[in-house]
Parts: C-alpha cells; structure tokens; sequence
C-alpha cells in the first residue's frame, strides 16, 4: 500500500476509537501505534479498555456512558476524530441508529471534525451482482440491515448538512487470531482440541473473509487522506473460500481430517427456540446462501493497493494462536 500522508503527532490524541475494545480496534490501535500517532480508546469499561490497550503507550483509555449525553460529550471532546465501530448484542439492532444519533449529536456538539464508521454488507441486502460496489442499491430485507442503514444514513445526513465529515468503510465477514467472533472461529478452536468443528452451512459455498491484522492499516490510510470523507468504500477480502475449504486446510495444519457439525437454516431455527442469538441468525442466513462479495476497486484507486494476508496465512496463524491459546 502507498504511504499515506503523515498524521500529525502531538502530545493529546485527536483521533479516536469509540467501541474500541473489539478485534477491529485492536487492529487499528496496532497500526495507529505503529505509526507513533496517540489516539484514545471509548469503551464502557476502565478494565476492559486496560486489558485491551496494556500495551500501546500511546492509547488513552476514556471510559463513557452511551445513554447520558453528559458522558457522550466527555468522551469525545477534544478530538478531530472519531472511529466508530459500537458493537451490541445480536438481538439489540434496534440500538444501532440511536446510538449513532447519540454519538452524532455529541461530536457535532463538541466540534469533532470527522467520523469514519465500520460498517457492514448488511445495508445492502441480497446481492444483484457478483460483485457488489459502492453504487450497488442499499435495499435491506432484512431488520438487521434496515438497522444498519440507518445508522448509515444518519452519519452521511450530518455530512450532507456540513455537521461533519463522514466516512463509511464496509466489512465483510472476518476472521483473525484469537478472534471469537466470527463464523470462522470454532473451525480453528476446534483442529487446536481435536474435537469437531460447529460451522454453519452450507458449507461448500464461496464466500469472502477480511483478515482482521489487514484492517487498520486501510483505515490508517483512510485517516490520511481529507478527500476520501463524504463517501463511502467497500473493502474486499483476498478472494474467495469456502467454509469446506478453511475447514480442510485449519485441521491439516493440525493433522487431522475435518469433522464437521453444519447447522442449516432449519437447525438454527429449532436452537433459537432455545438460543435468542441462534434465533437472529436465521434471519441472516441468505449471507450464507448468496454471500455478498464485494468490489474493492474504488478503495484501492483512493489509497492505493491494500496489502491482504492470504487465506493459507491467515488460516495459519490463526492455528498458531489457537494452539497458543
């Protein structure tokens, strides 16, 4: 990837990551600190934050309320801006435009200057193409992505209205080392015990992963660069694999042959009788039958090629650290 052009460094972080104790913020607290450049870390918990960012010196933890205004304000004052990657429960989307609102109404009251959203391929509900770019129609069929969009939409009117610069960086479904939350995870959790695998199927589908580590430096990029603001960009992953195939290569590495327990859609559905989370899962499944693929050519005309960690890498270290851990 090209260089960026430089952030300033200064004494007081003027960036910072809100929901920050996530996978996706420890990737861009490692490349922000990579770059020598502090920045802050908003998070609900002091001991959650520590835990997380013990080891960047140049993090400082703030600790927020996201249902007092007071707090919201706190936290983001004093910063130029703000990376928003809130998380919350999978059956809690309803909070996704409210809490985006909050955050808006806070930064604007604040003076924050620009606010870069992780988002998601949720906004733009089943595919209509191979591959999906920018200029694809949002059209959620879903709650969640209906959630989703208009927390999108919220962000882009503050743009529209000058309130702020706004940026929206969409993910696909990712996987990293030591990251649990992903549809990935229990493959390599399960090589490293030796036991089998819960995926959900089907399984022989291609899909397309972004690797967690590869996240923060494009968005360090993005940060860089005053153009990139008001608009959004896709960000794609190192091709496409099937769930079958990371199966195959994860329990080699541990020499083993892939046994696999695959959960449909009618399963899922008899586990959320019982399981809230099982039960919001089904309402996803058409990821898992028409995966959204995404065209990442407009990232890479705005920043440059973006370095991707092949699957087989990434496959491998997330091994690693699954025996590891």
């Amino acid at each position: 990837m090209t260089s960026p052009a430089p952030l300033q460094a200064v004494d007081a972080p003027r960036i910072a990551l809100v929901g920050a104790t996530g996978a996706i913020g420890g990737s861009i607290a490692h490349a922000l600190s990579a770059a020598g450049t502090p920045f802050a870390v908003i998070g609900r918990s002091a001991a959650g934050l520590s835990a997380a960012f013990q080891a960047h010196p140049l993090a400082t933890p703030r600790v927020w309320n996201p249902e007092d205004m007071t707090s919201l304000r706190e936290a983001v004052r004093g910063m130029d801006t703000l990376v928003y990657m809130v998380g919350v429960p999978y059956d809690a989307f309803r909070l996704h435009p409210r809490l985006m609102r909050a955050v808006i109404e806070a930064a604007e009251a604040e003076g924050v200057r620009r606010v870069l959203l992780i988002g998601t391929a949720y906004p733009f509900g089943r595919p209509q193409a191979a591959r999906v770019d920018e200029s694809h129609p949002r059209m959620p069929h879903t709650f969640k992505g209906q959630m989703r969009k208009e927390q999108e939409d919220i962000l882009m009117e503050a743009d529209a209205r000058g309130a702020l610069r706004g940026l929206i960086l969409r993910l696909p479904d990712f996987y990293g080392p030591g990251v649990e939350r992903s549809f990935l995870a229990d493959i390599f959790a399960a090589a490293a015990a030796r036991r089998r695998a819960k995926v959900v199927g089907p399984i022989d589908t291609p899909h397309e992963f972004v690797f967690v580590p590869d996240v923060g430096p494009v968005v360090r990029a993005l940060l860089g660069r005053e153009e990139v603001f008001g608009r959004s960009y896709n960000l794609a992953g190192a091709g496409t694999i099937t769930v079958r195939e990371v199966a195959r290569q994860a329990f080699a590495l541990a020499g083993r042959t892939p046994k696999l327990m695959v959960a449909g859609k009618t399963m899922l559905r008899l586990a959320g009788l019982f399981d809230p989370v099982m039960r919001e899962l089904v309402e996803m499944h058409y990821l898992m039958t028409t995966p959204v693929i995404f065209d990442g050519s407009a990232l890479e005309r705005a920043i440059g090629p973006v370095a991707k960690t092949s699957y087989a890498d990434g496959i491998a270290q997330c091994m690693a650290a699954a025996r590891a851990g």
